[in-house]
Parts: structure tokens; C-alpha cells; sequence
């Protein structure tokens, strides 16, 4: 009797994508946090949508410091992705990190532009503000801060944030517009405006509905409905200031286009540490500084991303991913990379773990060659998602001890400064500043801990900057 070995059947495709499951769910922990890998993957799309502007806005922002539009984008896709899916994969935080706004508008028209600073010795300083808030991650003094910052003010941060998300959103739909005599103002309704609307109800009855990816389908359906504005009514003209002949929301710019390594490694770090350009230096510090730190207290506030001791979870891996995503920001030519507000569409979407930032990461490379396709997004689709992004952040508007006042008003300041002085950075500065100096004239200066006056100090040379 001739006895055959029964030949060994390759694992099926469903049972590979079950261990890969159980893969990704053991790494990330993502039953642990009460979510699944579908609502992960979701809400990484969803912050990449919500984030993907910067392929294009970084990139046109930089030109003006004479960096190619082209190389602009290679650059900004390729620290996304770098910084993106190493905060995913090390510090498992579901928070994207691109090269951030404002802090780039610092660097080409305040820098290049404003003060003439040569563009590669412009980017050295960006290195060495970039080594100097590496080792301040390393050595775990941003953490040391963290803990300093009382609960209330973190709060205050968080709802701050929330709103400024919000006013964007609003912007971005020319909904709320600049009005001379009331400063802003609400729009005259028109196609544009009623497609917000349409939009901004249809994504909201998807929320509470909790349809899977509703977030994601609302700016889906906003798009759709986008598309006839400057076709068949209305103008979209208002959001292409640059090109003003352009009057559609939706528009085909092309399918690819190739990558620009042109910019790489196009550094000065020897001329960047002359004494002339030392300031320059500290402000892309204390700048990148605060932004990240605020950013990093609100979305962990609003979402209850915290461990066992309130702190954000994670909170040391994710300062080192985000220092050392701004640290090779410079060589691969672009601005400081830092973590995004737009985390928080994804995180409202239910996004919990590190697998939201990986995917979203990810989903950043195709546009080393897809950019164009960006274009098919338009700003007024993002819209909703932002103003329900920011409904979601303020959530701890109710844990404030309003009756505590001394503690209430920083956090009230943070609350309304942040949107009203449309910098975070600013009005967390301004927040910080007051608590000290309230703390003090009401002779409760023993409860600012140490570190507090360091960072009130910090804060103030940042604000005198601005002026």
C-alpha cells in the first residue's frame, strides 16, 4: 500500500487577512481603546482628506521663499509620510504630522521675503531649531511642561482649539467673511453657501445616524454636490484668489505628476549659526514649541486620549516622533513639520490608536506622482467636517471650574484667544501669561509650579516677537 503525504494547503486569503487582523489589532491595541480596524482605516482616510491641503498650500506657500512649487510638494509628501507613520508605528498616536501652517507663512514671508534672509540659510536655521526641540523631546523637558499646565487651562486649550477648527471651517466655506464695520460677518446667501448648508445637514445626519465613515461620506457627498458651481450656477472664483478666471469648485488639473528632488539637502547649517540669525533660531523654537504642545493637550482633552496619569498617551513617543519630523523637515527642503489639528476629524470619526496616523501616512505617497488629483476636493467639502470636528473638541467646556475664577479666566482667555487672534500659538501664549500673572496679584503665586514661570517666560519673548 502506497501511503501519499497529503500536500500541505497554502493558508487561504481569508485566513492570512484574519492573522493580519489579529496583527494590527494586538499592535495597536485597537480593541482595547473600543474601536476596530474598519473605523481605524476610516478615520485615517478621513484626517488624510481633512489634512491633504497641505500637498498643495505648503507648496505654493514656500514658492514665495523661492523654493520650486514642485519641490515644495516632494518635500511636504515626504515628511507627512515620514512623520506620519512613525508616529503611527512608534508612538501609536492617531495623530498626523505634516509641515505646519503659519509656522511656514513665518518662514517665507516673514524670513525670506521680510527680512532677506538667504532661503538655504533660512533652512539651516530651521535644523538647528529642529536639533535644539529634539533634545528637548529626548530629555523629556516638553513632558516636564506638560505636567506643569494645570487641568483648567488644558481644558481651556482643548475647547479654544475646538472653536478655532470651527471659525476655519466657516472660512473655508466663505460662510463667515471679513466685514468692516462688525470685523466679521455672515455672508449673502448664495450657490456656494446653500452647497455648504446642503453639505454641512446631510454630514451631520450621517453623525447621528453613526453610518461608518460618515465623516469621510459627508465630504464625499459635498464634493458631488459641488460640482456644478461655475458649470451650471453660481461662481467658485472667491476660492482662487491666484487665479481668478477659475470660477468651478471642482476642477481636473491633471492626473500625475512627476516628484522634484531638485531641493533636497539645499542647506546652509554653517551660515545659519551666525549671531545675526540666532533669533530667527528660537523663533521657529518657542513657535513649533507651543503649537505642538497645545495641540498635543487639546486633542487629548477632547477625545480622552490620556493615561492613567490625565497626561497624553504616548506622550513621550509622540514628542519624539514629532521633533524629529521637524528636525528633517529642513534637508528634505521644506519648512518645521509638526502634529495637525486635522487629527481631530479622524479622532472624531472614532479613530483611537497609532493606525489612523499610519494610514493616513501611507495614503500620502501616491501624491509624490497623484498631487493634481487634490484639486478635487474642494475647500467647501472639508467645511463641515472641520465645524463638527470642532463641536467634538469642546466637549470639555464642561469640566472647567467656572467658580474658581483665578483658574477659570486663564482657561476663558484660551478659550477665546486662540480663535480671535486665529494663531494658536498666540493665544495659548496669552493664556499662559495670565495665569502666572493672576496666580501672583492674587497672592497664590506658590501654586504655579517652577516650570510654569520658565514657559510664561518663553511664552513672552514669543509674543514680543509678534510685535
Amino acid at each position: 500500500m502506497n501511503y501519499q503525504p497529503k500536500a500541505v494547503e497554502p493558508a487561504s486569503g481569508k485566513a492570512q487577512a484574519s492573522r493580519l487582523a489579529s496583527l494590527l489589532d494586538r499592535y495597536f491595541q485597537i480593541s482595547k481603546f473600543g474601536s476596530t480596524i474598519r473605523t481605524e482605516v476610516l478615520a485615517g482616510l478621513t484626517t488624510f482628506l481633512a489634512a491633504s491641503y497641505v500637498i498643495v498650500v505648503n507648496p505654493s506657500i514656500l514658492s514665495h521663499a523661492g523654493i520650486p512649487f514642485s519641490a515644495g510638494v516632494t518635500a511636504t509628501v515626504l515628511v507627512s509620510f515620514i512623520g506620519s507613520c512613525a508616529m503611527g508605528l512608534y508612538a501609536r498616536s492617531p495623530i498626523l504630522v505634516a509641515p505646519g501652517m503659519g509656522i511656514n507663512a513665518l518662514f517665507a514671508y516673514t524670513m525670506v521675503v521680510g527680512a532677506k534672509v538667504p532661503l538655504e540659510i533660512a533652512l539651516g536655521c530651521v535644523f538647528w531649531a529642529g536639533v535644539l526641540f529634539t533634545v528637548m523631546a529626548f530629555f523629556n523637558l516638553r513632558q516636564t511642561i506638560i505636567e506643569a499646565i494645570p487641568v483648567d487651562l488644558r481644558y481651556g486649550i482643548a475647547c479654544g482649539i475646538g472653536l478655532f477648527i470651527a471659525l476655519i471651517g466657516f472660512e473655508n466655506a466663505k460662510f463667515i467673511v471679513a466685514n468692516p464695520d462688525t470685523i466679521v460677518g455672515l455672508t449673502t446667501f448664495n450657490p456656494v453657501t446653500l452647497t455648504f448648508i446642503a453639505g454641512f445637514i446631510l454630514t451631520v445626519g450621517l453623525v447621528v445616524r453613526k453610518v461608518p465613515g460618515a465623516m469621510m461620506a459627508g465630504m464625499i457627498l459635498t464634493t458631488i454636490l459641488s460640482i456644478p458651481i461655475g458649470r451650471w450656477w453660481g461662481d467658485g472664483s472667491a476660492f482662487w484668489p491666484d487665479t481668478p478666471d477659475v470660477h468651478t469648485l471642482v476642477n481636473w488639473s491633471g492626473f500625475s505628476a512627476a516628484p522634484d528632488f531638485s531641493f533636497v539637502g539645499q542647506i546652509d547649517l554653517i551660515g545659519a549659526l551666525s549671531l545675526i540669525y540666532v533669533p530667527f533660531i528660537f523663533v521657529f523654537l518657542f513657535t513649533n514649541f507651543i503649537e505642538a504642545l497645545s495641540t498635543f493637550l487639546g486633542l487629548a482633552e477632547a477625545a480622552d486620549l490620556k493615561d492613567e496619569q490625565g497626561l497624553p498617551r504616548n506622550i513621550k513617543q509622540s514628542m519624539h516622533v514629532d521633533a524629529v519630523a521637524a528636525l528633517i523637515s529642513a534637508p528634505l527642503g521644506t519648512s518645521p513639520a509638526t502634529v495637525y489639528l486635522e487629527s481631530g476629524a479622524g479622532i472624531a470619526q472614532g479613530g483611537r490608536t497609532g493606525l489612523v496616523a499610519l494610514v493616513a501616512g501611507l495614503l500620502f505617497v501616491p501624491f509624490l506622482f497623484l498631487s493634481p488629483l487634490l484639486s478635487l476636493v474642494p475647500a467647501v467639502a472639508t467645511a463641515p467636517v472641520l465645524i463638527l470636528t470642532g463641536l467634538f473638541m469642546s466637549e470639555p467646556m464642561s469640566k472647567i471650574r467656572w467658580t474658581d475664577i483665578d483658574e477659570a479666566i486663564p482657561a476663558f482667555l484660551a478659550i477665546v484667544l486662540i480663535p480671535l487672534t486665529f494663531s494658536i500659538t498666540l493665544g495659548l501664549s496669552l493664556a499662559i501669561i495670565a495665569y502666572v500673572l493672576i496666580k501672583l496679584v492674587c497672592g497664590r503665586a506658590g501654586d504655579v509650579k517652577p516650570v510654569m514661570w520658565f514657559v510664561a517666560l518663553l511664552a513672552a519673548a514669543l509674543v514680543a516677537q509678534t510685535q
